[in-house]
């Protein structure tokens, strides 16, 4: 959402300029069902051609990845599996309502922020196989041939594993395993009638990645004991999942996740080339980054954002390899906690565009409104800033470390030198909420005209079987 003040596009010489006419022609043509609309364009202009099904894909594709299959051995050896759970379970419900914020502001101002979804349906069928496999391992489906239970938990110091310090460090594991759910906003600029698609994808997408991630975990404490040799190791080898396959009996079970997790590198570089790409255009749009990053080329692509983001890929590429791996973990808490900062700054947007929203009497535009209002974004914000400042404390105990300490904390500092500094040097204020601009880049309820699918001659039984199919995959 621009902090511009607000204008009137109808009375504006520059909203009907070429500019804007050329791209109210790119957008008809992209068969778009929405009621076309005279608010003015300063963001709008990416094509949009990404359907619901593809939005919910690239979130996932984006989401799953080295953080469920390779960092939950560490968080179930250092925390234990109540301690994993619990974790995952809290942060899946931060993610929950921040998604709900997302959700109502990009339905109403759907800009900027497409690539194959493959990698997101291959990644839910192995969290399906697997889910599978967990439980009748568990229920004595092993190589073993022994029922397991519960018995995880209650071996050694199991099921909270050194005490609050391990408790509080899974935080940031799983703040970096759910990093990228909130893509979803990003994808909203070249989504296909952003104004209704945007409230079932956050719906749908959430709870898909709720259902895998929390099975996956509680089946992981029950299967593979914390006490598992390497556990941390970030080795496919020693991966949870790959125990569980090995555990159900099969032998090539490390190269079939390495395999996956090859994948999910892949779709995850490609979900994080995009999302920086769309990022800094819109900061470019928005004069918060060098103008020419704004440039489309003739395909409605922003070129030379994706090749400054490409640049900075290929850096840390190569830095990866530094400290024997070591990078990584550094990394991962740094990625972490600026999960959680972007959830923080998301919970205050949405309590600044409802009151906006409110202040300027529109509340009867939205499409779609975060049923959380107002509990929730506080909620997030509050646990958010309380798990940031507790989750390191790791670095304290048994010894202070110092690298540990840094990589967990460090991003506060960037994050408040970046905003005070851009503030001193461009001498700008907090945008009163009359002044937000509520106008540019919106859709409103009044293009919810066209009732939803049906599913056309479908049988009841055979609807509701396809829907769920569709839920699924």
């Amino acid at each position: 959402m621009s902090s511009s003040a607000k204008h009137d596009g109808g009375n504006d010489p520059a909203a009907a300029s070429p500019q804007t006419s050329d791209i109210e022609k790119t957008l008809s043509t992209e068969n778009v069902s929405r009621v076309p609309h005279e608010n003015a364009i300063a963001a709008d202009k990416l094509a949009r051609k990404l359907s619901a099904r593809q939005v919910q894909m690239i979130a996932i594709g984006g989401t799953i990845g080295t953080g469920l299959f390779l960092g939950t051995g560490k968080s179930l050896a250092t925390g234990g599996p109540a301690s994993m759970l619990l974790c995952y379970a809290i942060v899946g419900a931060i993610v929950f309502i921040t998604m709900l914020c997302l959700g109502e502001m990009a339905a109403f101002v759907p800009i900027a922020g497409s690539f194959c979804t493959f990698a997101g349906l291959l990644k839910v069928v192995t969290i399906i196989i697997f889910i599978i496999l967990g439980i009748a391992v568990n229920c004595g489906g092993n190589t073993d041939h022994h029922y397991i239970g519960g018995h995880n938990w209650f071996i050694g110091d199991a099921p909270f594993v050194g005490g609050i310090g391990g408790f509080a460090s899974v935080f940031v594991t799983a703040a970096f395993a759910y990093g990228g759910t909130e893509s979803i906003a990003i994808t909203a600029g070249e989504t296909k009638d952003p104004a209704r698609t945007m409230p079932k994808v956050v719906r749908n997408v959430f709870w898909r990645i709720l259902l895998f991630y929390v099975l996956s975990i509680l089946i992981l404490g029950l299967d593979v004991p914390y006490t598992t040799p390497d556990l941390d190791s970030k080795d496919t080898r020693t991966s949870p999942f790959t125990l569980v396959f090995q555990m159900a009996g099969s032998t090539a079970a490390g190269s079939f996740i390495n395999a996956v997790i090859m994948t999910s590198v892949i779709s995850a570089a490609n979900h994080a080339l995009f999302a920086g790409t769309r990022l800094l255009y819109t900061l470019a749009v928005d004069n918060h980054a060098p103008r020419f990053f704004s440039s489309l080329n003739r395909n409605q692509v922003p070129w030379i954002a994706v090749l400054a983001t490409s640049a900075i890929s290929i850096l840390c590429f190569g830095a990866s390899f530094i400290g024997a791996g070591q990078l990584w973990t550094w990394l991962q808490n740094i990625v972490g906690v600026s999960n959680q900062l972007s959830w923080i700054a998301i919970g205050i947007a949405s309590l600044r565009f409802r009151a906006a929203i409110k202040a300027q009497n529109k509340d009867h535009l939205l499409p779609y409104k975060n049923w959380t209002y107002p509990w929730g974004p506080w909620f997030s914000i509050i646990l958010n800033s309380f798990l940031v400042l507790v989750q390191g404390w790791s670095s304290f105990s048994p010894s202070f470390s110092t690298v540990t300490f840094f990589s967990l904390y460090i991003e506060l500092l960037i994050m408040l030198v970046m905003y005070v500094g851009w503030k001193a040097l461009k001498r700008t204020r907090i945008v009163r909420l009359q002044d937000m601009d509520l106008e540019t880049d919106t859709h409103s309820a009044a293009e919810l005209e066209t009732p939803l699918d049906a599913g056309g001659s479908r049988t009841r039984w055979r609807e509701r079987a396809y829907t769920v199919w569709r839920w699924l995959l």
